[in-house]
């Protein structure tokens, strides 16, 4: 099987399927690799796909100290892969925890990015909901700690942000399900414990957002509630940022409404391709 290895020795299983510019994808807490297969088979008819186990999840080795996690080194594991496969510059596309290592990855490593896509990005990032976040992430790192990783697995499948799923495709949502179960119990923990936990909220990014030139597209379901204002104050702060909301869509937004989120993401690639993916304009220039 292929193997990326990483600065601190961590090997990362990945998949790479196509031809043509590169598109990273970076998974969720919930999801692995398997997540992208809707979008890798769409995409990797015109696009070099590649997909990648986060450490902490079978196939990619799961280091058992605390200090193996933190957002950089999940940032970092994105290099480790394009470093390994020779690839310059790739369009980094990641969902919910993918989505703050593929942010990270572009604020860091902007030349290493031809365009950022951040799904279902924000939950606990609202100075608000920050406190419940941190108490919320300590019992479910402990969760999975203490219980068979198929009962946690099953509790965290029925979060609010998955109902929407499981109500307009419960073949969808068992197969998700069915995925999340096989995890690693301890990676599953010390990863919610340390990149989860500890990573640093938006609201304390705006600085560096800002300033963050590449073309991004934020996409979030508007009744994946945590990440709705996150992704509002995002497209505000990022020059060129774009913001596609999908109706009636909780958090698995990939492959909740797999067909959308590809449309959304195959208009944005061939217009910041075409550098057409233009900045807002705060004054109306008639020139």
């Amino acid at each position: 099987m292929p193997y990326a290895t990483t600065d601190d020795d961590v090997r990362l299983y990945y998949e790479d399927t196509g031809a043509g510019e590169a598109m990273v994808f970076v998974h969720e807490f919930a999801g692995d690799h398997r997540q992208w297969e809707p979008q890798v088979r769409y995409f990797s008819r015109r696009y070099r796909c590649i997909t990648f186990d986060a450490r902490g999840y079978p196939l990619s080795d799961v280091p058992e100290a605390d200090e193996k996690y933190s957002q950089d080194r999940a940032r970092d594991d994105i290099k480790a892969i394009t470093d390994h496969l020779g690839i310059e510059r790739a369009h980094i596309v990641g969902h919910s925890m993918g989505a703050f290592a593929t942010l990270h990855f572009g604020l860091r490593y902007p030349a290493r990015a031809l365009s950022l896509v951040l799904a279902g990005c924000g939950y606990g990032a609202h100075p608000d909901a920050q406190q419940a976040f941190l108490d919320l992430t300590k019992r479910t790192a402990d969760m999975f700690r203490s219980e068979s990783m198929e009962t946690a697995a099953a509790k965290y499948a029925r979060s609010p942000g998955r109902l929407q799923y499981r109500a307009k495709d419960p073949r969808g949502y068992a197969e998700f399900a069915a995925t999340l179960a096989e995890h690693s119990a301890e990676g599953s923990a010390l990863t919610m414990a340390n990149v989860q936990r500890l990573r640093p909220s938006l609201w304390d990014l705006q600085d560096e957002l800002k300033a963050l030139e590449l073309p991004v597209l934020i996409i979030t379901g508007d009744e994946d509630d945590p990440c709705l204002d996150p992704g509002v104050f995002m497209k505000r702060l990022i020059p060129n940022a774009g913001l596609a909301m999908v109706p009636k869509t909780g958090h698995t937004i990939n492959t909740e409404e797999p067909a959308l989120f590809n449309q959304y993401v195959e208009d944005f690639l061939v217009r910041a391709s075409a550098n057409r993916w233009l900045a807002r304009r705060d004054v109306e220039d008639l020139s």
